[in-house]
């Protein structure tokens, strides 16, 4: 009882390029703009071969209200 077969499960199921690795914790609550930029520029020079996208939200209405491609690699 209770169980649940899934004859796909190796599949990675619904995806269109929504999901992204975060480079760190989100940054809650952040009200400087340097902040942010310093850690576009960390991750620009860990990852420099990688897109980095800015997202952000409401959290009052909790929805995603911005985003945009901070970083494109050169070899796009």
């Amino acid at each position: 009882k209770g169980f649940v077969y899934r004859e796909h499960n190796n599949s990675p199921g619904y995806y269109d390029g929504r999901y992204w690795t975060m480079w760190k914790l989100p940054l809650f609550g952040t009200t400087d703009a340097s902040q942010v930029l310093k850690e576009v520029n960390e991750a620009k020079s860990v990852y420099p071969e990688s897109f980095i996208r800015i997202i952000g939200f409401d959290n009052v209405r909790q929805v995603q209200c911005i985003s945009f491609i901070a970083h494109t690699p050169k070899v796009y």
